[in-house]
């Protein structure tokens, strides 16, 4: 598989238990390989489904070395991503477990 280059490093990638519940839950269609291609997004600057002024947030953000959100809304649930402002770790996880 070959990688492209992202706008920032993820770092360590996290999920939390209700994104881990979601990919055993077999009612659901989320996936291992859609998690992939949501963090590719995140790190190209894609920030899926942000208003506009988070989205001018995390050009600045990802300039300046600050935090990087974006939301992915999946039919089975909405996902947040979340990158640290060192880029030491990127979390998935759902709104209500933050």
């Amino acid at each position: 598989m070959m990688s492209v280059a992202g706008l920032f490093q993820l770092g360590t990638v996290l999920m939390t238990s209700g994104i881990k519940s979601l990919l055993i839950n077999a009612e659901t269609e989320l996936n291992n390989a859609q998690l992939y291609a949501l963090l590719n997004r995140h790190r190209l600057g894609d920030d899926g489904d942000v208003c506009a002024e988070d989205s001018e947030s995390n050009i600045y953000a990802i300039e300046h070395g600050e935090p990087v959100f974006s939301v992915y809304k999946h039919p089975d649930a909405t996902l947040w991503i979340i990158t640290e402002a060192d880029r030491s770790s990127t979390t998935i996880l759902l709104p209500e477990e933050y």
